[in-house]
């Protein structure tokens, strides 16, 4: 069984397009508003990934018209600095969306950190007020990752009611919040992790397969039920021990999986792409929200 290329899930044009519609929708607002939407991304140390990400995010930000209220500290800033500049941030109504980058360095107390962001203006949709209003089916903010993928099953028109979800990792950044998403959409949903017993049976169970572990191309075609819409959540740095050259790859096998899945999403251009867009999302909507535009 083959996968033509009409059978790829393109996060990267889903991503340019919703960024092009949501340019018009801040040209609409601002007049009425009076102001840019704003997004704050605070970063700490080099992590040359987080790096990548934050500068990605403030292209992006730059395209759809975002102000950029980005920070970034040293690794010897102290948690009690974040914290207060989180605060300022709360309070300053020229931010509509404020993000903690993560992973920190070592030291730091992430979820102290997150739980100090307001939560109408916490983007990532992390904070426990947000999750809980997720739990409850309620609008809120909502984790960018998850609500991408969900984004691109509906623009492909792949519809989960009734299919079995299998969800392979269990964060608070995917997985717990993606599986409440798929539930809400009427999918049976597992989650399997690494305690999973015989987690290639399992997996070889779903019709819609999400592999998010952060282990590289760890989901191989042997473990993905033909036909299977196979979503790859991973971003791992492979590297060529001959060459040196490295490439990006996801947690799954792509090439062998793509011959079994009926649609699949490719790393880079799939999920990551959805999940810049979804923060200006996120952005947009408190910032029309908190105006009563929504």
């Amino acid at each position: 069984m083959t996968t033509p290329t009409d059978r790829i899930l393109d996060g990267k044009a889903l991503a340019s397009k919703m960024q092009d519609a949501l340019q018009q929708k801040i040209a609409k607002l601002q007049p009425q508003i009076g102001r840019q939407p704003g997004l704050a991304v605070l970063m700490v140390g080099d992590n040359p990934a987080s790096a990548a990400y934050v500068g990605g995010k403030e292209k992006a930000c730059a395209k759809v018209g975002i102000r950029s209220f980005g920070q970034h500290f040293p690794t010897d800033v102290s948690q009690e600095k974040l914290t207060a500049i989180i605060h300022e941030l709360n309070a300053d109504d020229r931010v509509d969306g404020i993000l903690v980058q993560l992973p920190l360095p070592d030291g730091f107390d992430s979820v102290a950190l997150l739980h100090e962001i307001a939560p109408h203006k916490d983007v990532d949709g992390l904070h426990a007020l947000n999750l809980g209003k997720l739990v409850r089916g309620e609008p809120g903010l909502q984790s960018c990752t998850p609500a991408g993928v969900m984004r691109l099953l509906s623009e492909y028109k792949l519809d989960v009611r009734g299919k079995h979800a299998v969800v392979v990792g269990r964060s608070i950044l995917v997985g717990k919040p993606l599986a409440l998403m798929l539930l809400a959409a009427d999918a049976t949903v597992t989650i399997a992790h690494s305690r999973t017993p015989d987690l290639a049976a399992v997996c070889r169970q779903a019709d819609i397969l999400v592999a998010a572990v952060g282990r590289t191309q760890m989901i191989s075609a042997e473990m993905v039920k033909p036909g299977a819409v196979v979503i790859d959540v991973g971003i791992n740095r492979l590297t060529d021990p001959t060459t040196g050259k490295s490439r990006l790859v996801g947690d799954v096998d792509f090439e062998p999986v793509k011959e079994v899945a009926s649609w699949i999403t490719p790393v880079p251009g799939g999920v990551g792409a959805m999940t810049v867009t979804m923060l200006l999302e996120n952005t947009v909507w408190s910032y029309a929200n908190t105006h009563g535009l929504v």
